[in-house]
């Protein structure tokens, strides 16, 4: 170990016996998150329906109930709800800022990234012709076979439920045997960022589709930050691409963006809400929820992500300095790779040697009170067959498994004092037994 890391060590620690000695002088934790939140866990709309609130350290998964909207878009929100608008015209509208913003021809707001997966299906197979758009999700006859890029997907419902029918391609030579005249559009998930080396470049792959005929759908949900991710794709002609609303875009949960092609976009909005007899018609999302994203993509313009960067990082490394104090525990703060690039704090210790798995640690960390989400492994609501099993020896440093991680999207101010002293404490307490 180097001079340097010594001594950066020794700070720390520092620091973390100084903030335990502040946690004293406060009190209890109850009385600590009362003066640091303008909201109490104990009184709120959601316990009086016996529901219990936590704090949210996790990846913005939708069964957490995803991000919290920014101020700016609740305003927005609570503005569009007093009054009453034609919903074609104003998704027409918001459109065409949205393809100012992101250089798209065209733009709308789906029912989340899932919605926007389903409407763009329905667009590449029956267009905006009423006969096919009333008949889906019955598509036989029509061109309505969806390559998957690299293998199936767990949402990958969302296509099928439209009227895709799924076959793999994973690679380009195979993609330019697998297209047909009965390729409706290719589905590809998130571009990992860097690119593998393996992996061929998005441009050769739009541009083999582009050569037959075949729209490219890129499924970006978690893809903002940064904010440039909105320009990416329409720099190389993708042509229909599609975010999440609820996730890093930090816009109402129940929203998401489609963007691409005029053609395929004014195709999508017929064969969605409120369009009677369309097939995506139940995916509505109203006109708040419409204001409410694109505030939040206006929002996003306006932030420096370096400064928030630095914010975010100050949270994360007062549970960092916490955590010092527990010998046999490593931590380390990142960019979160691939979506949701917010930072992150990754927690790793020999199980083994704790005494205590990373399940187990987010389990209690979850039964305690507040409550408190990290991630850990833990989502009980997946299809589990649907999902390739995790190699066992891929996991980093000492932890046997997976690293438990504290993920700073959703940590409001002063919670990371209660998640640094709550986590400090589960691990404490199996060294002592």
């Amino acid at each position: 170990m180097s001079l340097h890391t010594t001594r950066r060590r020794f700070f720390r620690q520092a620091w973390g016996y100084a903030l335990l000695g502040y946690l004293s002088l406060a009190g209890m934790r109850s009385r600590a998150a009362a003066r640091t939140r303008r909201h109490s866990f104990r009184n709120n709309v959601y316990t009086r329906l016996g529901v219990e609130p936590f704090i949210m350290a996790n990846i913005p998964f939708t069964f957490l109930s995803a991000t919290l909207v920014w101020t700016e878009v609740r305003q927005a929100m609570d503005e569009a709800s007093h009054y009453f608008v034609d919903i074609v015209q104003l998704q027409r509208a918001v459109g065409r800022r949205l393809a100012e913003i992101s250089g798209a021809e065209a733009g709308m707001v789906t029912s989340g990234a899932a919605g926007a997966m389903a409407v763009a299906t329905a667009a590449c197979i029956a267009g905006a012709d009423p006969v096919k758009i009333r008949a889906l999700p019955d598509s036989d006859g029509m061109r309505n076979e969806v390559l998957m890029w690299g293998g199936r997907s767990v949402f990958d419902n969302a296509i099928r439920l439209a009227g895709g029918k799924l076959s793999v391609t994973r690679s380009l030579e195979e993609l330019r045997n697998d297209i047909t005249d009965r390729t409706a559009m290719l589905y590809m998930g998130y571009p990992a960022d860097p690119v593998p080396q393996e992996a061929p470049p998005l441009e050769e792959i739009v541009a083999i589709c582009k050569q037959r005929g075949v729209p490219v759908f890129v499924d970006a949900a978690g893809g903002v930050p940064p904010v440039d991710n909105l320009r990416r794709y329409s720099k190389i002609d993708v042509d229909l691409y599609a975010f999440s609303g609820g996730k890093g875009l930090k816009g109402p949960q129940c929203s998401g963006l489609l963007l691409g092609r005029k053609d395929l976009i004014e195709a999508a909005l017929m064969n969605s809400s409120p369009i009677e007899g369309a097939v995506c018609r139940p995916m509505k999302v109203g006109k708040e929820e419409i204001v409410g994203c694109l505030m939040a993509v206006e929002k996003w313009l306006t932030i420096d992500l370096k400064a928030l960067y630095r914010e975010q990082d100050k949270k994360l490394q007062r549970i960092e300095a916490l955590l010092s104090t527990v010998p046999g525990v490593d931590t380390s703060i990142e960019t979160r790779g691939g979506s949701n690039r917010f930072r992150q704090l990754i927690v790793e210790w020999d199980e083994t040697d704790m005494g205590i798995t990373v399940d187990e640690c987010g389990r209690r960390l979850r039964e305690g009170n507040p409550s408190i989400h990290v991630l850990s492994n833990y989502n009980p609501y997946v299809i589990r067959d649907s999902i390739p099993k995790p190699d066992p020896g891929s996991a980093k440093g000492k932890a046997t498994g997976s690293p438990l991680t504290v993920y700073s999207l959703g940590l409001q101010k002063g919670e990371e004092m209660i998640v640094g002293r709550r986590l400090r404490e589960t691990l404490m307490d199996t060294r002592r037994g």
